[in-house]
């Protein structure tokens, strides 16, 4: 009833689908989602009190790491417990301010995190290309200016888009096939030309990937080729397998997009619902498994975690 509440310019509210042609299983689907969204909670926060309460991890890889972990606790908080709602309760609908706060939040921190793990690149250049200038280099400051420039990056590119879309009015109906408020799902409902919000989203979205990847892919780059130049095999083993954490994130976060981003164009005729799984699972897969990765390959990280179970298990005793 409210969906169909039109003022002179927007709906009140849209109304969420889920996952079309899957809505039977919504209950089934929600299991893996909550573990997941409940395991990202736990080894984020977790990875965040380890690096606050431990001094020693108070170095320029862990506060990027830190960074990473609160851009991951926000971009899974954006969207999985509305998706929960609506997975458990039917609760499809959501304001319409709301539906736009929520796509702004979504896209700001998902490019946040690839700043944030071309941060880290640069990080991994700097401790293996010039580590006798590390500590020079990447200092507090330094880290902070970082911090903020991926943020203002993000908000900059982002902010345009709540904007625009208020301008529309929305004669295609207010059923966004979707579990969440994705611009370009949102798009689709909009009356009139929509060219500029269609070309400024595929440009933003090119534009972050390919320009922070080609980035990440240039630090690695040197990284080799002066892990290459090291002399004993054993040296080069230790300083690559710094870097073993930050490649797995690479691949956890960017797998996704790509695999989405073929599926689009190879599979256009595949199920709608491939689709919306696929890009549910770039907002869950990475938030989930970077606590896992830098928790099992970092020994700082490591230690400290099995010397809190340790301490648990003695007292229990």
């Amino acid at each position: 009833m409210l969906a169909n509440n039109i003022t002179s310019t927007h709906p009140v509210t849209f109304l969420l689908m889920g996952i079309p042609g899957l809505e039977h299983l919504h209950i089934w689907i929600s299991i893996p989602f909550c573990s997941a969204y409940t395991l990202a909670m736990l080894g984020n926060c977790t990875l965040l009190f380890i690096i606050r309460v431990d001094a020693a991890l108070h170095e320029p890889m862990y506060l990027f790491l830190a960074m990473l972990a609160a851009i991951d606790l926000v971009l899974s908080s954006s969207t999985l417990p509305k998706m929960l709602a609506l997975f458990w309760f039917r609760d499809q609908e959501i304001n319409f301010h709301a539906c736009l706060v929520q796509m702004f939040f979504l896209h700001s921190f998902a490019i946040m995190e690839s700043a944030m793990l071309l941060a880290m690149a640069f990080d991994r250049y700097v401790a293996i290309c010039k580590p006798l200038h590390y500590t020079t280099i990447l200092t507090k400051p330094l880290i902070i200016k970082i911090g903020l420039a991926a943020v203002t990056r993000a908000v900059t590119l982002m902010t345009p888009l709540p904007f625009l879309l208020r301008r529309f009015h929305y004669c295609r109906g207010t059923v966004i096939a979707h579990c969440y408020c994705e611009h370009m799902a949102v798009v689709r409902l909009a009356c009139g030309d929509t060219r500029f919000n269609n070309i400024y989203g595929i440009a933003v979205a090119m534009f972050i990937v390919v320009l922070d990847l080609l980035f990440v892919i240039l630090s690695y780059v040197f990284i080799l080729r002066a892990v290459l130049q090291l002399a004993s095999q054993e040296a080069r083993y230790k300083a690559f397998g710094t870097c073993v954490s930050h490649i797995g994130a690479i691949l956890s976060t960017y797998t996704p997009v790509v695999i989405s981003s073929v599926l689009h164009r190879v599979a256009r005729r595949a199920a709608p619902h491939v689709h919306i799984l696929f890009a549910n699972f770039y907002l869950l897969f990475p938030p989930m498994v970077n606590p896992i990765i830098y928790g099992v390959k970092t020994k700082q990280i490591r230690e400290w975690v099995l010397g809190l179970f340790l301490r648990k298990d003695v007292k229990g005793g």
